[in-house]
C-alpha cells in the first residue's frame, strides 16, 4: 500500500527534525535524511529541495499559531488577566504535539537559524508576543520581564532536568515562573 504524499512529508519532517536536533542543522545532509527514511535522495527531493525548505515547513505551523495568539492578544484589554491568559495560551501551543521537538531544534541550532528566513520570522513573532505581554508598560524592566516569561515557557524543555517529570508538571512550573515575571509589569497607560 502506498503512503500518502502528506504522510511522506510528515515522515521527512520528523526524521529531519530528529537528525537536526541530534547532529545539528549544518552537520546533517539531505543524503542522511534520505538514508534514515530508507528512500532515495531523488524521492526526498520530490518533497523538499533543500534543508531550508524542510525547516520552513515545520516552522510554518508554529508561525501560524503565534500569529493567532498575537491577533487574539491585540483584541484583548490590557490587564494582568490578559497577560496570564496569553502566556497560558502560549504554553498550550508549546506543549502541543511536535512543538517540544521544534523548540529543541531551535535551541540547539540558534546560530544557523539567525541566517534562515524561518529563524528570522520566529524571532520577530517572539518580539511581537513580548510586546503584547508588556503592552501598557513600555519600561525596559517590563520588556525584559515579558521576554523572560516567554523564555520560561520554552526553556522548560531543556532547563528543567528532573527525571520523570511529566509535561503537565513541566508546564505548571513554567507558567508559575512566567506569572511571577508578569506580575512585575504595570498597567500604566493601558489601552482597553
Amino acid at each position: 500500500m502506498r503512503e500518502s504524499t502528506g504522510g511522506t512529508r510528515r515522515r521527512i519532517q520528523a526524521v529531519a527534525l530528529e537528525l537536526f536536533t541530534e547532529q545539528g542543522y549544518e552537520k546533517t545532509s539531505l543524503r542522511e535524511i534520505a538514508e534514515r527514511l530508507g528512500v532515495t535522495k531523488a524521492a526526498l527531493y520530490y518533497h523538499f529541495k533543500s534543508k531550508d525548505e524542510i525547516v520552513n515547513s515545520f516552522v510554518e505551523d508554529r508561525l501560524r499559531r503565534m500569529d493567532e495568539l498575537i491577533a487574539w492578544a491585540r483584541a484583548q484589554p490590557t490587564s494582568p488577566d490578559t497577560r496570564r491568559a496569553l502566556i497560558a495560551r502560549y504554553a498550550e501551543t508549546m506543549f502541543a504535539t511536535e512543538q517540544p521537538s521544534v523548540m529543541r531544534f531551535f535551541e540547539q541550532n540558534q546560530t544557523v537559524l539567525k541566517s534562515l528566513t524561518a529563524g528570522q520570522q520566529m524571532r520577530e513573532r517572539m518580539f511581537q508576543l513580548a510586546n503584547e505581554l508588556c503592552r501598557g508598560d513600555d519600561s525596559p524592566a517590563a520588556q525584559l520581564r515579558a521576554a523572560l516569561s516567554l523564555f520560561a515557557v520554552h526553556s522548560s524543555w531543556f532547563a528543567v532536568r528532573a527525571p520523570g517529570i511529566t509535561d503537565d508538571e513541566r508546564r505548571k512550573i513554567a507558567l508559575d515562573v512566567a506569572d511571577e515575571l508578569l506580575a512585575g509589569i504595570g498597567d500604566g497607560g493601558a489601552r482597553g
